[in-house]
């Protein structure tokens, strides 16, 4: 296998499981049933104890050792204790094994460097790519290639979509899954790399900017580890963001942190304005944490890059069209005034004691058409090149019909967030109408607003915004 190819890692067609276990609540278990229940490939389970194992109503061979397996294998996954890994990995080398992924733990980050750097050169021997140690390793909803060790019921699985995740810390990596997955959020690639023995960052940015189902790639980072590292990520992110976005949560910002991200991953954290430099080198945009980061990965992923910064703020709350004001401007995006001539028009068709300036504010009194009429004569227009809408869906004019004069206004070919503040079972079903059709929802101005702001950042990494 290439350097560059991480299909077999990543998008295997084949696995074979080291340390498969039948024992319930045990890591080898979860893998069992992950790889027996979800992955559509071939999947082998290796534990000399056992011979057939009955689970879920079928039979499972087991077989003694790597060697056994009769055909050959993409992926090996290692869950056995820390000593016995290279044993293990010099088997997968003979049998030609392109790659590792090693959840167990006991290497570097605990001081034993030493074994970490033995699992290292078999891999470079056989030319065996390694994912790990002490890491989760590949979540991949495509194929169904799930080396996560925590129960599907308590770590919840996300559904295929736009977005991809490169996360240096496992636990971080679970959580994230499992909030996108009770949100319905598309996260179709996680990989956790752990302590970054051999595969970390800059291979997977490769990965990722060839895969095309992929329009977005996300990044939690603790720290570089090998010198020339950050260089190496630098060069490989100056590439990719020229065909997609990548944002990126450093944490281990303050001192404090810094001490306990060595101990986490054996990575080395930093200075903090090193990292953001680099971020904004790279043409990264960098996110405040990681609701943040989802949040402009949503919009990123789905909205068509302004032209400019000038945004439309559409409202039925004056009191809410003024904090998205407040959000907008505070990020260096214009909410410039609505000119006479089209005003003179607007006062035609809606409420006398509408607010006309920008932001538009429809009022309380407000029907759904009160909202077309606004977006059909102002997105069309060169004055504005994105819009905020904020619907307060308690306002008894409004009905579910305003979501389809929303997604109507795609046409315009210009970004839209929505606001909808509230916990209704109506405001609910307009989120969920919204949300299919590709428009994203916030339930902030604040979070709406930055969600725009990195459209704009995005569309002036790529050149494409007008001065």
């Amino acid at each position: 296998m290439s350097q560059e190819d991480l299909t077999p890692l990543i998008s295997p067609r084949s696995v074979a499981l080291v340390g498969a276990s039948p024992k319930q609540a045990s890591v080898g278990y979860v893998l069992f049933e992950n790889l027996a229940n979800r992955f559509k490939g071939t999947a082998y389970f290796v534990n000399p104890k056992y011979d057939v194992v009955e689970a879920w109503g079928r039979q499972f061979k087991f077989y003694k050792s790597l060697s056994e397996v009769p055909d050959p294998v993409d992926v090996a996954v290692i869950a056995v204790p820390a000593q016995v890994v290279p044993q293990v990995l010099e088997e997968a080398g003979k049998k030609g094994v392109k790659a590792a992924v090693i959840i167990s733990s006991g290497f570097a980050e605990v001081g034993n460097v030493e074994l970490e750097n033995e699992i290292r050169a078999i891999g470079k021997m056989y030319g065996i790519r390694i994912l790990g140690p002490n890491c989760l390793g590949v979540y991949n909803a495509f194929n169904g290639f799930d080396t996560v060790f925590l129960p599907a019921e308590r770590a919840g699985r996300p559904p295929a979509g736009p977005l991809a995740l490169i996360s240096q810390s496992g636990a971080v990596a679970a959580s994230i899954m499992d909030w996108a997955a009770r949100r319905n959020i598309g996260l179709s690639i996680m990989v956790n790399y752990g302590n970054k023995a051999d595969v970390g960052d800059v291979e997977l940015l490769r990965y990722l900017e060839r895969d095309d189902r992929i329009k977005v790639i996300t990044v939690y980072m603790e720290g570089f580890k090998y010198p020339g590292e950050a260089r190496r990520f630098l060069e490989a992110a100056k590439e990719v963001v020229k065909k997609k976005p990548i944002i990126a949560y450093k944490a281990g910002r303050s001192a404090a942190a810094q001490r306990a991200v060595k101990s986490h991953t054996a990575a080395l954290a930093g200075s903090y304005e090193m990292y953001r430099g680099l971020f904004r080198q790279a043409g990264i945009i960098e996110a405040a944490n990681l609701r943040d980061m989802f949040d402009m990965a949503k919009a990123l992923a789905t909205q068509p890059l302004p032209r400019g910064r000038r945004v439309l703020v559409l409202t039925d709350s004056g009191g809410m069209g003024i904090q998205a004001v407040d959000a907008l401007e505070a990020l260096g995006l214009e909410v410039p005034e609505i000119p006479e001539s089209i005003r003179r028009e607007l006062r035609k068709e809606l409420l006398p004691f509408s607010a006309l300036s920008n932001p538009v504010d429809v009022t309380g009194s407000a029907t759904d058409q009160h909202y077309k009429v606004v977006l059909e004569a102002l997105l069309p227009t060169a004055f504005f090149d994105m819009a905020l809408i904020v619907t307060l869906m308690q306002v008894p004019g409004l009905t579910q019909n305003l979501a389809e004069y929303i997604i109507d206004a795609k046409r315009f070919k210009k970004p839209i967030v929505v606001v909808n503040f509230g916990g209704s079972q109506m405001v609910q079903e307009f989120t969920r109408t919204l949300e299919e059709a590709e428009i994203p929802t916030y339930s902030t101005p604040d979070r709406a607003a930055k969600a725009l702001w990195a459209l704009h950042e995005y569309a002036k990494i790529r050149g494409m915004v007008r001065t």
